[in-house]
């Protein structure tokens, strides 16, 4: 028979959690947790089991595997909404030391998201998520590009240099759609949001002179009718001076959002005219509309020299000259004849790009709400332009370091301007979560967050130390973050003391439930007019070849 001291003992020891030892996978201990959505940031214990976050406890606790996170900040894992080699190993693999479990590429996109899905389910280290690729559908349209299986930015990029093969011109970038191909186009990123697609994807800053408004709202629309967002790179982007302004492809995007009420992310709002975005977004959020906005924390951009803005005319628009191109494998500014050469040999060549206004506006993108941290990473290739595997290491990368060390770059620069943890956690990680899960991603809704019941995506990292090292320097291009010992994917621990884990893969598809049929309904010149005009006013001539 138990004495009352007995008795005493063991409620004492129920209480202090002993009896809850067997019931976790994973307990990390001792850390500052924080939670941007309750502003919760305590030193507390976190036990997982099953995937997700069972408790956060001053109780002491034990698990199958203990994390001292003494010292260290206890973060929902990283959310990363521009990320081009989210379907590449290598690419996943830099992101894990970064603090990254959720890259998703919601600027290029994926042709094909059934398949692509498909061949990551159970197979991969990170979450993966998939958009409906406008340029990719161009491609397909107006060049006759044939795409095998899911393809995402790593193809699509590559397929750029194909798609001058026909006749000398990338279609996809120049030509306009007639009434009958933007019906094609807008088939095929129907049947991609049909099969869960994210949002509706488009690097229209590299086709803006062969996108019609008209085609733009439709993509726009095709997303709406959804209930699904559009996220892009703008038109115009980079653009200072009237009356080419960036600003004007911005306000066209939330224009078409506002009459669609349809959510918008503005891919990498980084450029000349953020703050007024910045300023119209904020209002738009005033009055219920879901907006957001991403930045990279560099003075230099990265893409193909083949694009259609850095052609010399472009180039006059954005007020730079050659040397503002950075060839990643000498380390050096070009002269034209060397971006002749390439650009005719190799359109698909990927540069860097410098813009110097940037030191300035960097030290304020990391202070404003809702502005999300995305990477715009680069499909990774070495000093050869071959393209990386998991088993490469991180040193033999050549490209920009924001492929590298995006994240923990806004991490040491918060700590150098003193800008609150807090902040810094909702720009990597809750204010995506929290505004796809705004459009229904029930996905999203679960994750950005540290609460109990939510998904473990975890990451933990020194405040103190925590850096990016990647540069501009040939040789120092691959340098991993440092600072992140511990990162969590789907409760499963994927950075271990700073290294990644092999063999794993507790991945978890972010996507929308697969629906029975499509809702693209075909534009038809009669009933589109037909359903603007009074019924008294007869129909007259229609729209003309280019959907106008």
């Amino acid at each position: 028979m138990l004495n009352l001291r007995t008795i005493c003992l063991i409620l004492f020891m129920l209480s202090a959690g002993f009896c809850q030892a067997a019931d976790y996978d994973v307990v990390i201990l001792n850390g500052r947790v924080m939670d941007p959505e309750t502003n919760f940031d305590e030193i507390r214990n976190v036990g997982v089991k099953n995937g997700r976050i069972v408790t956060i406890t001053e109780d002491r606790i034990t698990g199958d595997e203990r994390i001292d996170a003494s010292g260290h900040i206890v973060s929902p894992g990283f959310i990363d909404t521009q990320h081009h080699g989210h379907g590449n190993p290598w690419g996943v693999k830099a992101s894990l030391r970064d603090g990254v479990t959720s890259p998703m590429d919601l600027e290029f996109g994926n042709f094909n998201v059934e398949a692509w899905y498909a061949a990551r389910e159970g197979k991969w280290p990170v979450n993966f998520a998939a958009a409906a690729s406008h340029e990719a559908h161009r491609m397909r349209v107006l060049d006759g590009l044939e795409f095998e299986g899911g393809i995402d930015a790593e193809g699509g990029l590559l397929a750029r240099g194909d798609s001058y093969k026909e006749n000398g011109i990338p279609d996809w970038a120049e030509t306009q759609s007639t009434l009958e191909q933007i019906n094609d186009i807008m088939a095929g990123i129907d049947e991609e949001l049909r099969q869960g697609a994210l949002t509706v994807a488009s690097t229209m800053g590299y086709m803006a002179v062969g996108v019609s408004t008209l085609e733009l709202f439709n993509l726009q629309k095709a997303g709406a009718n959804y209930g699904r967002g559009s996220s892009f790179h703008v038109r115009l982007l980079g653009n200072n001076k009237p009356p080419y302004e960036g600003n004007l492809g911005n306000l066209e995007q939330m224009a078409n959002a506002a009459a669609l009420g349809a959510p918008v992310l503005i891919s990498h709002n980084n450029n000349v005219g953020w703050w007024e975005i910045e300023e119209r977004a904020q209002g738009l959020r005033e009055q219920g509309m879901n907006v957001w906005s991403e930045y990279y924390p560099y003075t230099c951009g990265s893409t193909t020299i083949g694009s259609e803005f850095l052609k010399p005319e472009g180039m006059k628009l954005l007020g730079w000259e050659y040397e503002n191109m950075v060839n990643p494998r000498t380390g050096k500014g070009m002269i034209q004849t060397e971006y002749e050469q390439i650009v005719s040999e190799d359109p698909a060549f990927i540069i860097i790009a410098c813009i110097k206004e940037r030191e300035e506006w960097l030290p304020m993108w990391l202070e404003v709400p809702h502005m999300t941290v995305a990477g715009d990473q680069m499909p990774p290739v070495d000093g050869e332009g071959r393209i990386l595997t998991w088993d490469d290491p991180f040193e033999v990368y050549v490209g920009h370091p924001r492929t590298m060390g995006s994240h923990a770059a806004t991490l040491r620069l918060a700590r150098e301007h003193k800008v609150p943890w807090m902040q810094m956690i909702a720009q990597n990680s809750y204010w995506a979560a929290k505004h796809l899960g705004d459009t229904g991603l029930e996905a999203m809704r679960e994750r950005g967050r540290m609460q109990e019941g939510m998904v473990a995506d975890i990451t933990v990292f020194d405040p103190e130390t925590v850096t990016d090292n990647a540069t501009y320097k040939i040789g120092s291009n691959g340098l991993p973050s440092t600072g992140i010992p511990y990162v969590l994917v789907n409760g499963v621990v994927m950075v271990r003391d700073s290294k990644v884990v092999e063999g794993k893969f507790p991945g978890q598809a972010i996507r929308f439930p697969v629906e029975e049929k499509g809702r693209w309904v075909p534009l038809e010149k009669k009933s589109y007019l037909e359903n603007l005009l009074r019924p008294d006013v007869p129909f007259d001539e229609g729209l003309d070849q280019a959907g106008h």
